[in-house]
């Protein structure tokens, strides 16, 4: 075993016993979290995971839910292997019997664990982080939800971007997965429709040591500007990192797969210093102030990737918990969706006192999250925002909302 992996492996089993240890006096409610604790993003997890860490801890001081504390039972999906992924989820819904999951992260996790394990179990998932346009045509049974809006729009938004920055011929690299296909996809026509060019759009194979033929392939097709859609950890620093030692590309661009600060630190902040980024925000809603100031009490970035999205899906899904009265399955989803829909009493990032009042009064709530207000559409998708992000003083930085 390779000191990286073994490092990687001690990450996963301290993160898991942290948030199994942060609700060791929890009762009898199982919530699940799928993670990619190793693999390409296993620098992104660890954040996403103290997100729901956060939204159980506030959860469980106030009470509780009226069936019992609720205690999160972890699970490594690695992200790029659907195998593992349906493995992971099967132990959580077969063994573990937890009543809902948050997760998975990747999109191909995410569809493995729910087809494999999920949906077959009757259980709702909620991801923070999957942004794959393949989640909204699931035949899901209405049981896979997601936090984050799907790179169908975030394309659009990064052409946008790239159109008003100057930016008219670009290359596209995607590692070959439900995530990177649908990405290069969106974003391939909105760029052509918006009036861009582009010269090669080619897939790659995630977990190899060398892509120079790769990356001699994307520079042969003349671009200027190479974007990136791959993960921090994974193929996506290596594609970077070596198309920049090339020279043969004047700018760089990633989606929010390759938003970490590993990348910088392994690249080079200086290498990196005018790449161009996107990734799902926030709006200024109150419920980011509540978030923010919660997290940072709790020794958090709430600027994390994904972060704030699976606290929302934690939090969601443990409202939907009391709402449905008891620890079954069955009527999660549906009380789910009542929750967060309006009209009801507006519940935010730590009202949980407020929420459990009035659903015991028989009043309808509306939980305007941390990321958005989450009215889910028929697919369970929810429309959120894009912000663009730079680096800074060595870290992603945000920059703005996009539109």
């Amino acid at each position: 075993m390779s000191t990286k992996f073994k490092n990687a492996a001690m990450a996963a089993v301290a993160a898991g016993v942290m948030l199994a240890s942060s609700s060791a006096f929890a009762g009898d409610i199982k919530i699940g979290f799928l993670g990619g604790f190793t693999g390409p993003i296993e620098s992104l997890t660890p954040p996403i995971a103290k997100g729901v860490e956060l939204a159980v801890s506030q959860i469980n001081a106030a009470g509780g839910t009226k069936a019992g504390n609720l205690k999160v039972v972890t699970a490594d999906t690695t992200c790029a292997d659907a195998t593992k992924a349906a493995d992971a989820a099967d132990r959580l819904v077969n063994s573990e019997q937890v009543v809902a999951i948050v997760g998975a992260l990747c999109s191909g996790a995410t569809i493995s664990a729910a087809n494999n394990a999920g949906i077959p179990g009757g259980v709702t998932m909620v991801s923070p982080a999957s942004t794959s346009p393949s989640l909204t045509g699931l035949k899901d049974k209405d049981l896979v939800f997601r936090t984050a809006p799907s790179d169908a729009y975030q394309g659009g938004v990064m052409a946008r971007l790239l159109i008003s920055k100057g930016i008219k011929n670009i290359a596209i690299s995607y590692v070959n997965n439900d995530y990177g296909k649908g990405f290069a996809s969106a974003l391939s026509t909105a760029f052509k429709a918006a009036g861009g060019t582009v010269a090669t759009s080619e897939a790659h194979e995630d977990g190899k040591a060398d892509y120079r033929a790769e990356v001699g392939s994307l520079e042969s097709s003349g671009a200027d500007t190479l974007v990136v859609l791959a993960y921090a950890d994974g193929s996506g620093q290596t594609v970077l990192r070596q198309a920049i030692e090339s020279g043969n590309f004047a700018k760089f661009v990633g989606g929010d797969g390759m938003v970490g600060d590993k990348l910088i630190k392994a690249v080079g902040a200086d290498a990196l210093k005018d790449m161009i980024a996107t990734k799902p925000g926030t709006p200024d809603i109150p419920g980011k102030g509540k978030f923010a100031e919660a997290a940072k009490a709790a020794g958090m970035d709430p600027s994390a990737v994904f972060s704030a999205q699976a606290y929302d899906a934690a939090f969601m899904l443990a409202l939907a918990i009391e709402k449905n009265g008891s620890a079954d399955r069955a009527g999660v989803n549906a009380a789910l969706r009542s929750v967060a829909t309006a009209p009801g009493e507006v519940i935010l990032p730590g009202e949980w006192a407020k929420a459990k009042a009035a659903l015991a009064a028989g009043k309808d709530i509306n939980y305007e999250g941390a990321t958005g207000s989450h009215e889910f559409d028929k697919a369970g998708d929810v429309p959120g925002v894009i912000v663009e992000m730079a680096v800074k003083d060595g870290k992603f930085v945000e920059v703005g909302v996009l539109k």
